[in-house]
């Protein structure tokens, strides 16, 4: 009894220790998606700031801290999303800023609203073409100023013949409304703060970009927006006519070794944030399932095409990596237990047929010592032994077996020559 004690500790040690390897293994290759990310947003105040602090909102919903790291502008941030030890995960960028940037490394989430290219200019004096521009004090903004000063070369507007210089909205925009340039250039969200003051500035004017179809033709990256009468205030009828504008797209980009359930908790968010309609945009239209500048994450690409993952229909964020561990552990278990099933009864068997040849190994040292001179104490020693032997032989359910028939027939017979032993001994 003790014998099979051991072996059935030793079957469940080996079977713990097999399901804790599995375990370790399983968390390497699945690992936990991290309770805390950093998404860059740009400068204080922007319109990616207040993207971002929403965003934290809404994944603080699901047990998840958002840190918002403000930077120096979408160059800035583009730079810290690509450099693995910034502790950036993921950023905010105005399409344009990942030129030059090494983007092997990155992932996008796809685009999720306009950024107009705005076209700011002071006094009462009509604008109705670009090329107007040449002569004029030109200020552009830094992330936006190769675009504009692309879309201004095509007009012919140049440094020979412009004067050209670069400051950050906000500071553009202080230097337009003083009297220090005579043109302003920016993308920016048309709820941003700086387009929203100049729109509602009297002393300032949009300029109408009439050619912004023809724009978006020579320039893929641009779009074609109308900015519709009186849609920043009907009251006031701003602005007082439409507007044709061209634009930008902002995009989310992450690093590229980012947890998968993180970029589809991301993905959930950017649907649930930018999946409403605009003033530029319909119900739908964003987040976008594609991207220009990089390749979109596979994870946010299901989510778009096919909603969110089961687990996530039905499942904590935070519990939806342990239920896939368990479950791939189960799959692992099912494995190794339903062939164990099947060679069982046969590695039962074979165990029997070895305790049985021992027991066999036995009855034949108490037969060798027969053939020695032997004293009536030591015959009852050897019964006491074969009757040991006949009780560990009876207490198998293997009765059925030639070994177990034989064993049997051996013990008696066995039995019947130590009682003529004994018998002759005391005799």
């Amino acid at each position: 009894m003790e014998r099979w004690g051991r072996i059935v500790f030793r079957i469940l040690a080996v079977a713990v220790s097999l399901i804790a390897v599995v375990w370790l293994v399983l968390w390497y290759f699945i690992p936990a998606p991290p309770s805390t990310i950093t998404i860059a947003s740009g400068l204080p105040g922007g319109s990616f700031e207040h993207i971002a602090v929403h965003y934290r909102d809404r994944m603080a919903q699901r047990h998840v801290t958002v840190n918002v790291r403000l930077t120096n502008g979408s160059l800035d941030s583009a730079r810290l999303v690509t450099d693995p030890n910034s502790g950036v995960d993921a950023a905010i960028l105005l399409g344009s800023a990942l030129s030059g940037v090494k983007t092997s490394e990155l992932v996008s989430l796809g685009r999720i609203t306009y950024s107009p290219v705005w076209f700011f200019h002071r006094g009462q004096e009509p604008i109705e073409h670009l090329s107007q521009l040449k002569g004029k004090r030109i200020t552009v903004a830094p992330v936006s100023g190769l675009v504009v000063r692309e879309v201004l070369a095509s007009y012919g507007v140049t440094p020979q013949n412009a004067t050209f210089s670069t400051l950050a909205i906000q500071e553009a925009a202080k230097a337009l409304t003083s009297g220090a340039t005579d043109v302003i250039g920016f993308s920016q969200e048309v709820n941003g703060p700086s387009a929203q003051s100049l729109l509602r500035d009297p002393t300032v004017r949009v300029i109408n970009v009439a050619q912004a179809a023809a724009l978006t033709q020579l320039f893929p990256s641009l779009n074609h927006l109308v900015l519709s009468q009186g849609v920043i205030d009907l009251e006031k009828n701003i602005p007082p006519n439409d507007v044709n504008l061209i634009a930008l797209t902002n995009a989310v980009v992450a690093r590229a070794d980012l947890h998968p359930e993180m970029i589809y908790l991301l993905a959930q968010t950017m649907k649930e944030e930018h999946g409403r309609g605009g003033i530029f945009h319909r119900t739908g239209d964003f987040p976008t399932n594609t991207d220009p500048e990089l390749p979109v994450a596979a994870e946010a690409l299901d989510y778009y095409r096919n909603g969110p993952p089961f687990f996530q229909r039905y499942l904590p964020f935070w519990m939806i990596n342990d239920v896939k561990r368990l479950i791939a552990l189960l799959l692992a278990v099912f494995a190794v237990v339903i062939p164990l099933f099947s060679y069982t009864p046969r590695l039962y068997h074979w165990f029997l047929r070895i305790y049985l040849t021992k027991l066999y190994r036995r009855l034949r040292g108490i037969e060798t010592e027969l053939d020695n001179q032997l004293t009536a104490a030591q015959v009852e020693a050897l019964q006491k032994n074969l009757e040991n032997i006949n009780r560990a032989a009876r207490f198998l359910p293997m009765r059925h077996s030639d070994l177990f028939i034989d064993v049997m027939t051996h013990i008696r017979l066995m039995r019947m020559e130590l009682a003529t032993r004994l018998a002759a001994v005391r005799g």
